[in-house]
């Protein structure tokens, strides 16, 4: 189990094996929802639009000029 120190200021640092297990890096933002029990569920939003974009085989880039034509 790992563990993180609240400094002064309010922060924390993630441990580097949680950061590692979510694929966490540096500038990716992170949701935190509090539930009424208690339990904190910490999400990470490091995914772009791009990154969910599923490319056929074989495909390739084209400009708006060749799918007008």
């Amino acid at each position: 189990m790992s563990h993180s120190t609240l400094t002064a200021k309010g922060q924390i640092t993630i441990p580097r094996e949680v950061r590692q297990a979510v694929g966490l890096r540096a500038g990716d933002r992170v949701h935190y929802r509090v539930l009424a029990d208690g339990t904190i569920i910490l999400r990470v939003k490091n995914r772009r639009v791009r990154d969910l974009a599923v490319k056929p085989k074989g495909a390739r880039h084209v400009s708006v000029e060749q799918m007008n034509r």
